[in-house]
């Protein structure tokens, strides 16, 4: 803790101790009563915040701190991330209260505020109703000036997301993959032939398979998605039944990279479940055209996830996995001789 004990504020109960900066987010004459750790993350530090309001009221704030890497989008990201579905879908996430940085005696500290919610993590969100929620997000979620991008840096993990407006969903993709390319060889080390699967990914799958959504009459309108959407990310209100998504990172994108995470494997319940979401949420929202490569694009998305997780936890199998994903890709949209070949039998997917 800082030395100066007046950025701390004083006689609350719990073990979380609260800086200033943070009551200063609140609503005028708010006062804090007591702060305890709650649940797990890990990039950050959380705690439930119990206040009384100036009327009277009781609430309860929760609250994310965190330092290093990518803290800073990682806090003022959600706030804005947050803002931004709540705006299109009110109760979707709890609503953020604000955003702000305070120093720890040589860290500098990076927090989220939002509402609490008393929240059953096991649960399971209804299909239908469900999908239909995220549809409505997709389609009522739209850019503000028509691009692909986000007015702000966001996370992924703590993986900071470039998120520079693209007319080309093909470009801003290719901005986001290599993100996650520099940041897994950064944590694992140089791979030369994974190395040229990625650049063959690049420079000819990607424009080839991204860009057929935007060439020969057909395009795609930006949206709003969550950004990191699984099940560990989703939770079932305790008061109310409903389903309630938190650690957004949010970007314009195309709506279909929502469920590119529903491939991998620790998204056991939706990965198992994919088809029935995903016929429900085609009610709302058609799949692009190409219809016939929308698996494929899927497989696409699913490297994103895929490296990094690859690079948050080192020695992971997700590297292998992205690697034989690029392969397939590779194969079908841009052959290349000198690449190592597709194995089926590493294909988690089959």
């Amino acid at each position: 803790m800082s030395s100066d004990s007046s950025e701390w504020v004083s006689e609350i109960k719990g073990n979380f101790p609260i800086n200033r900066a943070v009551l200063k987010v609140m609503p005028n004459g708010t006062r804090i009563v007591s702060a305890e750790s709650n649940g797990t993350s890990a990039w950050s530090k959380t705690a439930k915040v119990s206040v009384i309001l100036q009327d009277g009221t009781k609430k309860n704030y929760f609250l994310k701190c965190a330092t290093g890497q990518g803290a800073r989008a990682l806090a003022f990201g959600e706030f804005h991330s947050a803002s931004a579905i709540n705006e299109v879908v009110p109760k979707l996430v709890p609503k953020p209260c604000g955003c702000g940085e305070y120093q720890n005696g040589e860290s500098t500290v990076y927090f989220f505020l939002g509402d609490f919610h008393d929240m059953d993590l096991s649960g399971i969100p209804e299909p239908a109703e469900f999908m239909s929620k995220i549809a409505e997000l997709h389609e009522k979620g739209t850019s503000p000036n028509g691009m692909f991008g986000y007015p702000v840096p966001t996370v992924c993990g703590k993986m900071e997301r470039t998120v520079t407006w693209e007319t080309s969903w093909a470009k801003s993709f290719t901005h986001q993959l290599q993100d996650v390319i520099k940041y897994d060889n950064e944590t694992n080390g140089v791979w030369p032939e994974y190395d040229a699967a990625c650049k063959q990914l690049i420079d000819v799958v990607i424009p080839r398979l991204l860009g057929a959504l935007q060439s020969d009459g057909r395009n795609i309108t930006p949206s709003l998605i969550h950004g990191d959407l699984w099940e560990r990310n989703i939770g079932i209100d305790m008061e109310t039944g409903e389903p309630v998504l938190f650690d957004p990172g949010c970007t314009y994108a195309h709506h279909e990279m929502e469920f590119g995470t529903w491939r991998c494997t620790w998204a056991n319940y939706f990965n198992s479940n994919t088809r029935i979401y995903t016929r429900l949420y085609q009610r709302h929202i058609v799949p692009s055209n190409p219809v016939a490569e929308w698996d494929d694009r899927n497989r696409l998305y699913s490297i994103h996830p895929y490296l990094n997780d690859s690079a948050g936890h080192p020695g992971s199998i997700s590297r292998q996995i992205a690697y034989n994903d690029m392969l397939y890709l590779c194969e079908k949209y841009g052959p290349l001789d000198s690449l190592e070949k597709y194995n089926p039998e590493k294909d988690i997917s089959l």
